[in-house]
């Protein structure tokens, strides 16, 4: 590719790349704003604007990624060429300008040029220092782009510095502007020929320090291009004279003038007024226009001029030269600072922290004022506070004059409380004033004045701070955003890390001052590191994410060094430790410099807010009142003044009287006002009244619906209700938390909030109704009205409690109401959108799919305060998972797309759920990546899979519409193909990213497998199925057994080193290590094979043993994966350690079995002592405090208890025999019964209904049970080795520990199960549970004839479609009669239960057992024949079946209800109202079966009847048919015999299986 061809596609792929972040901002944007469109054709349209958009940018940022990929290598370059050509667009700039062409763009005006002039100078400020920082790291590719960003920042600048030279009338203003800008551009094309050959020679100290030169002639450059801007030179002007003037304080004496005391102190007195004047106007005038700022500065730098002369004066006059000049040196520096606040206010006006940094310059120039004349001034005690406390008011007073932006970080009701303590505060020194001033007590009323002065600028700061909240809080505002870093906190800190390096270098500087000054660097740096941390983890740039980091390295570094070398200075206070402190601090200097400069980046600044005038006119009350008390406040100061020297002035003390009337009542309207006009509750009533109003709807429309007077909507269609309530219903989710966070503690943001979610709720309501309207089935219709009811109501909740809280932190009272209340409102929230999705996937509607699908793209882009709570393993683990889920479900809609399209709409749901979780996943895994390249490479891939998503979504709707359309189908097929595709590139990034841990996930999974087949081919041991082949032995497949164990030890071996070595290792040690289990199970299941199916015991051992290295292997590798890139103390290092010992302990046990399976002597305890060990393993997993996977129930958990029980028996019989066959039986029985009982103890243990009390008791039992059996184990393997009848005689002592234990544990799981604890093994818990899976059945064959219907037949057929009617009735109500018979049945031996005629659990287990199983019986009869009933009776209607057929199925229901009617009787009392019960739906079910009977023989009877028999009328012919006939008739009479026998037999032999009360009856009958 050429270097021009290269540039152009950089050129626009940059320009395209800019225009995503607002493009994606505007399709956010439009989605929120279609609900609230009543005209339905504009609604759509934005909608379908909005998705094409979305669309096309998806596209395009896969585009540009893909551009950006190809030019990667050409970007110094690109940027160099650019540079150039922006130092020749300035030279001809300025030659047009010469000859007097040079005219403005259209919109171009002197003063948004000279903004976007100072704006893009902070851009190119801080690009620099990031290209810098790039070259240091000699990283080429990020070095480009650092560079582009140069570049795309200095054509900015010169834009706007052609705009003003064509802007401006001054000529030599002009040259002076397009002279230095040029001059800029020489410079920074300098600059990227250096950095291209810096990164030629990474590591080149001399290339490094001509960088730096460069970069230095670059800064000049800009600051002189800066100054040329109109405004700015007078600013500079007065900042020389400032500094001129300040020149005079530098002399070693200061003479008297020859005035008088008096005469100086009063001249003092009024120069500093008017400095503090001027003062307050430079501030007024940055906000205006350039003349404005550059007359008041002109002025402020006169009256400091006049001010220092005169401090001058009063130095030579007053005793204490020194305090004096070190005040007006003070008063110098605070001048100078808002000067420079001001100045770059001017080039930024739209900076809040510049506005605030101006405002404290300004109190600072008026505090230092102050504290002069406190020093120097001699007047009547009391004087000097009041004419402080007067100009310390006219500083605060600017505050009040339009405040728009924020004073300072309060909370809204921080500020009442503020204004709260300070009216307190100002209350008490009034009266103080008052009191003093009357009794002359001067000293006090000093006090007082100073007092109630403080007190007034806290109020009227509050009353500010207030005010701003107010009018941002309204929703006609536009709240401002917090920038990625505050700026103004870097400046700071940079200026006190100044300052305490130059304490530190300077000579004077004592021991102690020094560690201050450690101090302090130390504080700012670490505040520092930690903005830089929250910066890099907020932003998306993955250059301005690296900057911070890298940043952020070099200033703990170098504060690192300068600490280091301040140990040795105060260890050894000499010269020698000095300079190297001196040294040490100039590379902090330089790292916090660049800090600062690349912070002030106006991409990371904050966004102002915009205050509406219904929010400018809800401050006015605050702002008024708080006037009216400054105003009035300064009154009083002044008359108290007079009246501590003359306090005998009555009229004087009726004005002053009047003063404190009109304050206190000022004060009591501000606070009145501040809680009558707290942010959001306005607008919380406002949206109360709305959402009351939407809930009125929906009742009106749900009795509408139930009356069937509901209409329905015509004008739209049922797909666009569903996406106008799917897009309310997501808007108002993706606010429930925002609402939540503003009630919580954000008061200004309450009302945005509150009227936002509101206003979705009407169009919600409309959507809703429009959809129930079209709904048929009047139980959908309430559905869809009652859960979009119980939405608005949950809302409406929500408001309250939000309103009540009202965004203060110190309502803790409210906290946990709006917790319950978000909790409820997420989940109406969720049963409504599942309900959507579900309507919407039924329907084939993927609109919404394909929309979530794009959003879930989108937002894997933002990753702005995003902090990972794992580790990228943890991510890339979850994101495999649901990556192969991904393709399952995939695969499954292809499947569907030939057999049942109809599945097609829910596998579309079931896919866009799983790639928003990937999506989800993706944005953590990028963030926790190794590297930004890795992460962006993720992103990309998944970006990528959800396009694909999106086409495959699109065709499974089509193809659900018309599934018979072959083409969508091949299409289908296709985009599942793609997306089959996308998802193995998914899988291949994140291998990318760690390779090593990607190896232990497959290998992992691949482990498992192994042990599943292991599983399987114990069942075929234990089966006695698992034979040899070709008459091999044991001996031929040994050695290599042992060969391969012998390896996977060397795997393991591999697999711990990996854990600390590269990705490559690791993931070639865990490929390996699969490799040889794989191998070491095929053979070992060969060898077991080999011992024949006669000894399927020793079978078992040898597979166990081989299973039980799997699975420490599947556990090592977990480790490992955990464990890869940690730390040797790392908690997951010693859990790898852990798990390689027991790998080798499993190994090492293999080996032993192996040698020991053809001993006949041996085999037996080897078998044992592996058991042993298998327990010991399964018990310190059952003792981790890790929750199972899944939970069972206590039944299950008995269940496995009688497992304990066999086992314990056979442990004892081993024990006493020492045959080997009944050890190996013994070791095979126990290791599963104890390992079943662990699993199931733990999973029932764990059930979310089960308390903590009786959890920790069943994990305690179980523990205890594992054990004792261990002893017992243990206990036999003695007795084996060496016999003798006394130990043989302590095996019943074991044994009883376990019973012990066993009973304890199943206590426990009967208090698992509470009040309603059941023996499982209970035969009349077992009948009731038959009843009730009878009844199920009836229900669900009633189900089945609901859904059948006659077959359609030929007209000529017509008469006997009533009989088929017939047939479906009768069965109908057979099958219903049936149901309730059952149901009645249960009920009636509940009755039995509850009379004590039938146990709980039963005394006489006999008796009852036959009751129940007469009742067992009688019940499956019931359901088995009500289903061959049915099926009688959909095969008759469908022809395929005779009439006889359906008799007969309905006799049987018959019979069968008869015996359950008897087994009942049997014991019940018959007067009982649910015998009557049950009697009444045994009648039911008889007269229903009667019914069909007569139906169907009606219908045969009248078939033979219709039947025509054609007699032949030639003789031979019917002589023939006469002989057929009878064939047939004696043929029919012997299979009706034939039939009765085998009826009689099949009687007979169920009659032997019935229990005695039905024998009994039959007999009597």
């Amino acid at each position: 590719m050429s270097l021009i061809a290269s540039f152009q596609i950089r050129q626009i792929s940059g320009f395209l790349s800019s225009s995503l972040q607002p493009g994606a901002k505007m399709v956010t944007a439009s989605k929120a704003t279609v609900p609230t469109i009543s005209d339905q054709a504009s609604a759509m349209q934005l909608g379908q604007c909005a998705k094409n958009l979305a669309s096309a940018l998806a596209e395009l940022r896969a585009t540009t990624q893909k551009a950006q990929e190809a030019c990667g290598p050409l970007e110094i370059d690109n940027a160099l060429s650019t540079v150039r050509d922006l130092e020749k667009h300035i030279q001809e700039a300025k030659a047009s300008a010469e000859e007097g062409k040079l005219k403005p763009l259209p919109g171009e005006t002197l003063e948004k040029c000279s903004q976007d002039l100072g704006t893009s100078t902070k851009a190119v400020s801080s690009a620099m220092a990031q290209l810098l920082s790039e070259v240091t790291q000699g990283n080429e590719n990020y070095t480009g782009m650092a560079a582009r960003d140069v570049a795309q920042a200095l054509r900015s600048l010169a834009s706007a510095a052609r705009g003003v030279a064509a802007t401006t009338g001054d000529r030599p203003a002009r040259n002076a502007i397009l002279d230095c800008a040029g001059d800029v551009m020489d410079k920074s094309g300098n600059l990227i020929e250096e950095t291209k050959r810096a990164v030629a020679k990474p590591g080149d100290a001399e290339n490094q320090q001509r960088l730096a030169q460069v970069a230095k002639a670059v800064s000049q450059a800009l600051n002189r291009c800066v100054n040329c801007l109109p405004g700015q030179r007078d600013v500079d002007n007065a900042i020389r004279t400032v500094g001129e003037a300040s020149k005079t304080l530098l002399s070693d004496s200061f003479p008297s003038s020859g005035r008088s005391f008096q005469e100086v102190q009063a001249h003092l007195n009024e120069v500093a007024a008017g400095l503090n004047q001027s003062a307050n106007e430079v501030v007024q005038a940055s906000r205006g226009t350039t003349q404005n700022l550059a007359s008041a500065t002109g002025k402020f730098g006169q009256d400091f001029n006049n001010f220092l002369n005169a401090g001058v004066d009063m130095a030579g006059t007053s005793k204490d030269q020194t305090q004096v000049v070190s005040n007006l040196k003070t008063i110098s520096m605070s001048s100078s600072k808002l000067l420079l606040a001001a100045k770059a206010l001017s080039t930024d006006p739209s900076s809040p922290n510049l506005k605030n940094q101006l405002a404290a310059a300004a109190r600072a120039v008026t505090d230092s004022i102050n504290q002069l004349i406190t020093m120097c001034t001699r007047q009547a005690p009391g004087q000097k506070e009041c004419d402080n406390a007067l100009r310390e008011l006219e500083s605060v007073r600017s505050m009040l004059e339009n405040p728009t932006e924020a004073v300072n970080e309060l909370s809204y009701f921080d500020c009442i409380d503020s204004v709260m303590e300070n009216s307190k505060v100002l209350g008490e020194s009034m009266a103080g004033i008052s009191h003093n001033a009357k009794n002359s007590n001067l000293p006090e009323f000093g006090d007082s004045v100073s007092g109630g002065s403080k007190a007034l600028c806290g109020l009227t700061e509050a009353a500010a701070q207030a005010a701003y909240l107010v009018g941002v809080s309204d929703p006609n505002s536009s709240a401002g955003q917090k920038g990625l870093v505050d700026p103004a906190q870097f400046a700071r800190a940079n200026q006190s890390i100044q300052m305490a390096c130059q304490n530190l270098v300077d000579p004077a500087c004592t021991q102690s001052q020094v560690l201050s000054a450690a101090t302090i660097v130390a504080k700012h740096t670490s505040a520092l590191c930690n903005a830089c941390r929250l910066a890099s983890s907020r932003t998306s740039n993955p250059v301005a994410k690296r900057q911070f980091v890298q940043s952020a390295k070099e200033v703990a570094n170098t504060t690192a060094n300068l600490v280091k070398s301040i140990k040795a200075l105060d260890g050894a206070f000499n010269q020698e430790n000095r300079e190297k402190c001196k040294a040490a601090t100039g590379p902090l200097i330089e790292a916090v410099d660049n800090l600062t400069a690349f912070a002030s980046n106006p991409e990371f600044a904050s966004i102002p807010a915009q205050i509406s005038p219904e929010g400018h006119a809800a401050m006015e009350p605050i702002v008024a009142a708080a006037k009216t008390m400054l105003e009035s406040s300064t009154g009083l100061i002044q008359t108290a003044r007079s009246l501590a020297v003359n306090p005998k002035d009555p009229p004087k003390w009726s004005v002053l009287a009047g003063h404190s009337r009109t304050v206190s009542d000022s004060i009591k309207k501000l606070i009145t006002n501040m809680r009558e006009k707290a942010p959001g509750q306005r607008e919380c009533d406002d949206a109360v009244e709305v959402l009351n109003g939407c809930i009125r709807e929906v009742d009106q429309a749900s009795l509408a619906a139930i009356s069937q007077h509901l209409t329905p909507r015509e004008d739209i269609s049922m797909e666009n209700l569903h996406q106008q309530m799917a897009a309310s219903v997501n808007e108002i989710s993706n606010l429930i938390d925002p609402v939540a966070v503003a009630a919580r503690s954000e008061a200004s943001q309450l009302g945005h909030k509150v009227s936002q979610m509101a206003s979705y709720f009407e169009p919600l309501i409309m959507a809703a109704i429009g959809t129930a309207s079209k709904i048929v089935s009047s139980q959908q219709q309430m559905a869809v009205l009652d859960q979009t009811k119980t939405l608005t109501e949950s809302a409406l909740q929500m408001l309250y409690t939000a309103k009540e809280a009202g965004g203060n932190p110190k309502a803790a009272h409210m906290q946990e109401a709006l917790e319950e209340s978000v909790q409820m409102m997420k989940e109406a929230v969720d049963d409504l959108g599942a309900t959507l999705a579900e309507a919407a996937s039924a329907a084939g509607a993927v609109g919404g799919m394909v929309d979530s699908i794009n959003e879930s793209i989108n937002k894997m882009e933002d990753t702005h305060s995003l902090e990972p709570e794992g580790t990228f393993v943890d991510y890339q683990t979850t994101m495999v998972k649901t990556a192969k889920a991904i393709a399952v479900t995939v695969q499954e809609m292809v499947t569907k797309s030939n057999t049942n399209p109809d599945d097609l709409g829910g596998l579309a749901n079931q896919l866009t759920n799983e790639f928003g979780n990937l999506a989800n996943e993706a944005k953590y895994a990028a963030v926790t990546a190794e590297n930004d390249e890795i992460g962006s490479h993720i992103k990309k891939q998944v970006g990528e899979l959800g396009f694909s998503c999106t086409g495959l979504v699109t065709k499974a709707g089509a193809l659900q519409c018309s599934p018979n359309d072959s083409f969508t189908k091949k299409e289908l097929i296709e985009g599942a193909r793609k997306v089959s595709e996308k998802v193995s590139h998914v899988l291949a990034s994140l291998q990318a990213g760690n390779r090593g841990t990607q190896a232990c996930i497959t290998a992992a999974s691949a482990v498992s497998g192994i042990i599943a087949d292991l599983d399987t081919t114990i069942m075929f041991a234990t089966a006695g199925t698992l034979n040899r082949e070709n008459a091999e032995t044991f001996a031929d497949h040994r050695e290599y057994i042992l060969k391969t164990a012998k390896a996977l030890v060397e795997d393991t071996k591999m697999l711990v080193s990996g854990a600390g070595a590269s990705q490559e290792k690791l993931a070639q040690a865990a490929q390996s290590s699969v490799h040889t289990i794989t191998k070491l199970a095929d053979v070992v299941k060969l060898g077991a094979a080999s011992l024949g199916s006669e000894d399927p015991e020793t079978q078992v051992v040898l597979i166990n043993a081989v299973k039980d290295v799997a699975k420490a292997l599947s556990n090592l590798i977990s480790a490992t994966k955990a464990a890869a890139g940690k730390p040797h103390d790392d908690p997951s290092m010693l859990q790898l350690k852990s798990s390689a010992k027991v790998m080798v302990t499993n190994v090492t046990s293999l080996l032993k079995t192996v040698k020991a399976v053809e001993d006949e002597a041996t085999k037996g305890t080897r078998a044992l002592e592996a058991t042993i060990e298998h327990i010991k393993q399964e018990l310190a997993v059952f003792n981790l405090s890790d929750p199972p996977p899944k939970t069972t129930t206590p039944e299950e958990f008995i269940r496995t208890t009688k497992g304990i029980t066999m086992a314990t028996a056979k442990a004892v019989a081993a024990g006493n025999s020492c045959r080997q066959e009944d050890i190996i039986a013994t070791a095979n029985l126990s290791r599963r019964a104890i390992a079943d009982m662990l699993h199931s103890c733990k999973e029932a243990a764990y059930h979310p209904e089960v308390s903590q009390e009786v959890q920790m008791r069943a994990l305690r039992f179980g523990n205890e049970c594992a054990c004792g059996y261990l002893g017992l184990l243990e206990h036999v393997l003695v007795i084996i080795q060496k016999p003798s009848h006394e130990l043989k005689q302590q095996l019943a002592n074991y044994s009883k520990r376990v019973a012990g234990s066993v009973t304890e544990l199943i206590q426990a799981a009967e208090a698992m199960k509470g009040t309603e604890w059941v023996d499982p093994e209970d035969p009349t818990v077992i009948a009731e549970n038959e009843l009730l899976g009878a009844a199920a059945a009836i229900e669900a064959a009633a189900k089945k004839l609901e859904q059948l219907r006659p077959r359609t037949k030929p007209k000529e057929a017509d008469e006997s479609l009533n009989f088929e009617e017939q047939i479906l009735e009768a069965a109908k109500s057979i099958a219903a009669a049936t149901s309730a018979l059952v149901k009645a049945a249960s009920a009636a031996q509940r009755e039995l239960v509850a009379q004590g005629k039938v146990g709980a659990i039963p005394a006489n287990a006999v008796d009852d057992g036959q009751w129940s199983q007469g009742l067992i019986s009688a019940a499956r009869m019931v359901a088995a024949a009500t289903n061959n009933l049915c099926e009688a009776a959909n095969s008759a209607v469908q022809g395929h079946a005779s009439e006889e057929k359906l008799i007969s199925s309905a006799k049987q229901v018959a019979a069968s209800t008869a015996q359950l009617l008897v087994a009942c009787k049997v014991k019940a009392d018959q007067d009982s109202q649910t015998m009557k019960r049950l009697q009444a739906a045994g009648n039911a079910v008889k007269r229903a079966s009667d019914n069909l009977v007569k139906a169907a023989q009606k219908a045969a009877f009248d078939a033979q009847d219709d039947q025509a028999v054609v007699v032949k009328s030639k003789m031979v012919g019917g002589i023939a048919q006469i002989i057929a006939a009878q064939e047939e008739m004696l043929r029919k009479e012997r299979e009706l015999e034939e039939a009765r026998r085998r009826l009689a037999t099949i009687r007979q032999q169920q009659y032997k299986f019935l229990p005695s009360e039905l024998r009994e009856d039959g007999q009597e009958q």
